[in-house]
């Protein structure tokens, strides 16, 4: 019998597309400058800037207190942030072995791909599963991971027809990161 729950860390790592790979910069370098973070996720300032936000507003991160000018900060993981970045790290090896590009993943992608790994295979089972998620934004979801090769949907012909979702190869190693 699948899980009836949701992964609550998963859904807070799906949370923001570059959360995951954010913390598993973060755990791997034990901090970062905000410039150091640029150049390395190749992402812009205001995205840097709303996912430490929002990493911080988790209770993930920290500005280091000890080090750094107000207008060169430095930060690094809390107490809470680095068993999320042990996950996070995870996923992101994962992610990188399948060539997946860092980001890629939207809101919901992480949490489907585990639901569908845990055997939730029709949309209203993935429906119940990630209940505050709205029923376009799974659609996206599933389209995505769709388009990124993580996904297959299989029509059944039928009265009403129906779809099954099962994971390809990259999608099951992702969803064992994800486990």
């Amino acid at each position: 019998m699948p899980s009836r729950s949701p992964d609550p860390l998963l859904a807070q790592l799906g949370s923001h597309r570059w959360l995951v790979p954010l913390l598993a910069d973060l755990a791997a370098h034990k901090g970062a400058r905000f410039v150091g973070l640029v150049n390395r996720l190749q992402l812009s300032r205001d995205s840097l800037t709303r996912t430490l936000g929002a990493a911080a507003a988790i209770g993930w991160v920290q500005r280091n207190p000890g080090h750094g000018h107000p207008l060169r900060p430095e930060y690094i993981l809390t107490e809470a942030g680095h068993a999320a970045a042990l996950r996070a790290a995870t996923i992101a090896e994962a992610q990188a072995a399948i060539g997946l590009p860092p980001g890629a993943a939207t809101r919901w992608g992480l949490p489907l791909v585990a639901g569908i790994g845990a055997g939730h295979d029709r949309f209203n089972a993935l429906s119940r599963l990630l209940a505050p998620a709205t029923p376009r934004a799974l659609s996206q979801g599933l389209t995505a991971l769709g388009e990124h090769g993580l996904v297959v949907r299989d029509v059944i012909d039928g009265r009403p027809p129906s779809s099954l979702y099962a994971l390809t190869a990259n999608g099951r190693v992702l969803a064992e990161a994800c486990a």
